[in-house]
């Protein structure tokens, strides 16, 4: 028994000895795929990589030649350090640490010395509280502004770099005599690294962070967009006619297959956009005038946009979740809903794609945003008209009544969703105008056209008046009917033809 408990633990340890090295193994062989990948994904990461290798490089010039390293001294080495910590991947971010850098170290270093000079006036028994004093005051004060929302989103860097050098000159000033030769060494090489990051990072393929805030919006449009193309199907599992189709595109159990939902995944990386968006914004406010992008842009506009995205990523992922518990086979109340709901889903698709395409273009939104807005309400009443007419007192029996709550439920959600593509495109609108994008030509409409399109909306108004037949009159027994047309009165020939002899009242109904 002994002998066989030992060899049972001995290959035991063995195999997990073996699946250890296995581990590692498969790690080291993963490890150039995956940074094979990462660069494909996107290329400028190694161009990124290439510049900060070549910055790196020039300012270590300072070091290894004599006559550049006679005029600095060790202090050269505060240029490799200064290219390490602010070589951001994009331009704003090199901008915005390099500056703060740049400034603050300015601003410390006059100070620091300032305080070295106050120090020695209390001579050697009162110089280190002197200076001890300074440092804590300073120190304290400049990390209390860093709570401050303003300071803590674009000068953050700026207040840790002022802290961190005011101290080491201040503190260093009580052992070195030439405390201004220092401070002006530090504060040139320190510059040099800045500059060099600057003129790298501009000019030699530049990584825009407000170009990346305008296609990340962009591209979250067109998800959007997407999910209501692919929730359309979603909706009304009865939308599948054909069986070739539903076996397409459905699984072995008349499921949609996981690929063809992907448009559920892209809400998700939506909703979590926000941290990113505010990152670029604050890093497109220090970019200069770059392409299509003027002096002074509205970052914060795109902000503004990227809130009402998420807004309807929020309702948008309520309704799939709503989708995914009731997977049953639709109500005949969802039947009756079906026409306007699809027809909803697909104009505020066909929106999306306009308003997308025109800040692609930066141009002003096009008429057809208008026009698919307008159908998505003509919609929304149809639908608001069908669930009018489902009375509840024809609900016979409880499952009825649960069948009207589900789909006011699922109607309650569209018309939300609805509602924030018209905020997303007013946010578009204004973004045009403060951005002063290019105004679209429009084209003129022949006559037959106009009439065409003024004939189409009368039919509308039609469509969606309620006739209601009278019985009594007080003029006597005359034939009538009350119609009412969104306000607008037309005859009863218009409806009904010729005349037949009789007369006939027409008018609103209050």
């Amino acid at each position: 028994m002994e002998i066989n408990a030992s060899s049972s633990s001995s290959s035991s340890s063995q195999e997990k000895n073996y699946r250890f090295f296995a581990k590692i193994k498969n790690n080291f062989l993963d490890f150039p795929r995956k940074m094979k990948k990462l660069g494909k994904d996107d290329p400028r990461r190694i161009f990124h990589s290439i510049k900060v290798g070549l910055a790196l490089t020039i300012v270590s010039l300072f070091y290894y030649f004599r006559p550049l390293y006679d005029g600095f001294g060790p202090s050269a080495m505060w240029a490799i350090l200064t290219v390490v910590v602010v070589f951001e991947f994009t331009v704003g971010g090199t901008l915005c640490k390099c500056l703060n850098r740049g400034m603050a170290t300015l601003l410390a270093g006059a100070l620091g010395v300032g305080a070295a000079y106050l120090g020695t006036l209390g001579g050697k028994k009162g110089e280190p509280i002197i200076l001890g004093v300074l440092v804590f005051l300073l120190a304290g004060a400049s990390t209390f502004t860093r709570f401050i929302p303003q300071i803590k989103r674009r000068y953050d860097y700026g207040v840790t770099i002022f802290i961190l050098t005011f101290s080491l000159v201040a503190v260093s000033g009580y052992r070195v005599d030439q405390i201004v030769e220092l401070a002006h060494q530090r504060l040139s090489t320190i510059l040099i690294g800045a500059f060099t990051c600057m003129i790298i990072s501009i000019f030699l393929c530049p990584v825009w962070a407000g170009e990346d805030l305008h296609n990340k919006t962009i591209t979250n449009i067109e998800k959007l967009a997407k999910f209501f193309e692919g929730i359309g199907e979603e909706l009304f599992n009865f939308a599948y006619e054909d069986d070739d189709i539903k076996e397409n595109c459905s699984g072995v159990n008349g499921e949609v297959k996981d690929e063809d939902k992907s448009f559920l995944h892209d809400i998700k990386s939506v909703i979590n956009s926000k941290a990113n968006e505010e990152s670029l914004a604050n890093l497109a406010w220090w970019e200069p005038c770059h392409g299509r992008f003027r002096f002074c842009h509205p970052w914060k506009q795109y902000l503004k946009i990227g809130e009402g995205i998420r807004q309807c990523a929020y309702h948008m992922d309520a309704l799939a979740n709503y989708i995914k518990r009731h997977p049953q086979e639709p109500t005949e109340v969802e039947r009756k809903i079906q026409k306007p709901c699809t027809k909803m889903t697909s104009e505020a698709g066909k929106a999306l794609k306009e308003i997308a395409s025109a800040i692609k273009k930066m141009t002003q939104p096009s008429d057809a945003v208008k026009v698919h807005l307008r159908n998505i309400k003509s919609a929304t009443e149809e639908l608001k008209t069908v669930l009018e007419t489902t009375s509840l007192q024809e609900a016979t029996q409880t499952t009825t009544i649960t069948e009207i709550v589900q789909a006011v439920t699922l109607t309650s959600l569209l018309i939300q969703i609805i509602n924030c593509v018209e905020n997303i495109s007013k946010a578009v609108d204004e973004l045009s105008d403060q951005a002063r994008f290019l105004k679209k030509k429009k084209k003129t409409s022949s006559s037959s056209e106009t009439q065409q399109q003024q004939k189409s909306q009368q039919q509308l108004r039609l469509h969606r008046g309620i006739v209601k037949p009278v019985n009594d009159f007080d003029g006597g027994d005359i034939d009538h009917v009350v119609i009412n047309i969104g306000g607008i009165l037309s005859t009863a020939q218009e409806i009904n033809g010729e005349s037949k002899g009789g007369q006939n009242h027409v008018g609103p109904v209050g």
